[in-house]
């Protein structure tokens, strides 16, 4: 089994081995999707790894690489090892053999996140010097299931597109810093992708939104903290189901520790409906 980087691999070969590792999982995506996928989190094929089995992928580790927090950071956008392959530590093994490159790259820090039921995974995360460092919530609801109060269609705020690049502050808006996938730099990746709406109060930004609408992915949802319980949440989320394409609404990543994020959510009816870890290790 050879281990090489990822650089001189078409994207078909690439689709296939993540089709087959992620076989068994509920949710498939397509290539288009998976295109976006690592568009969004800074993929690069050089820093990418993958063991191959002559020339079949076997296993494989996709690196997204970027500046998180100001640090140089490699951010593990997805790990597979296909179902026949299992078992022989081809992920560990391909971990360790990247840490080199990554090195010789200026990356100083490893990041990545990891389902809580998955404790295989996490167990070997663990022995190879990961630790914790956040713990996140997934939700997810039938775009129909969503309850969004009628009040909220009528509520004095506008609403409008907006281009939180210059919006110095938005970020004076956040409970918790966005995880890597819903980061700023995530969301500058691919600018096409993505829906900014702001709610005003007058010409005063009170809240924003950033969404996907060809996944119901919210990326990001904060209020003033001066204008929370207003409905200002409520009408944003409004304006993003009636844009939405997708036939679900799902938030990745939000701190648990932010209670605000979670009741907000839970009253809107779109439920927690699984938890990750997240963690990282200094290079």
């Amino acid at each position: 089994m050879e281990i090489r980087s990822l650089a001189d691999t078409d994207f078909d070969t690439l689709y296939e081995a993540f089709s087959q590792a992620f076989a068994d999982y509920e949710v498939q995506i397509n290539g288009a999707q998976l295109r976006r996928m690592l568009k969004r989190r800074g993929f690069d094929a050089r820093l990418s790894f993958a063991a191959f089995d002559g020339d079949r992928i076997a296993a494989f580790t996709l690196n997204g690489i970027g500046n998180y927090d100001g640090l140089p950071t490699a951010y593990d956008t997805g790990t597979g090892t296909l179902e026949a392959y299992r078992g022989q530590g081809l992920a560990t093994r391909i971990f360790e053999h990247s840490i080199p490159y990554l090195k010789e790259a200026g990356i100083g820090r490893y990041l990545l996140e990891v389902l809580q039921h998955n404790t295989k995974a996490i167990s070997v995360y663990r022995k190879l010097g990961f630790d914790v460092t956040r713990e996140f919530n997934y939700f997810s609801q039938e775009r129909e299931a969503v309850d969004v109060p009628a009040k909220a269609f009528q509520s004095p705020y506008t609403i409008r597109r907006i281009d939180t690049r210059d919006c110095e502050e938005v970020s004076g808006f956040w409970d918790f810093r966005p995880s890597w996938q819903n980061s700023p730099e995530s969301i500058a990746r691919s600018p096409e992708d993505f829906v900014s709406l702001g709610a005003f109060s007058g010409e005063w930004l009170i809240g924003y939104c950033v969404f996907e609408p060809a996944s119901g992915d919210i990326t990001q949802l904060a209020v003033d903290k001066g204008f929370r319980g207003r409905g200002v949440g409520s009408r944003l989320l409004a304006e993003m189901l009636r844009l939405n394409e997708a036939g679900t609404v799902k938030i990745v990543n939000t701190d648990i520790a932010c209670e605000t994020v979670t009741r907000f959510l839970e009253r809107r009816n779109i439920p927690v409906r699984g938890r990750q870890f997240e963690m990282q290790i200094t290079l």
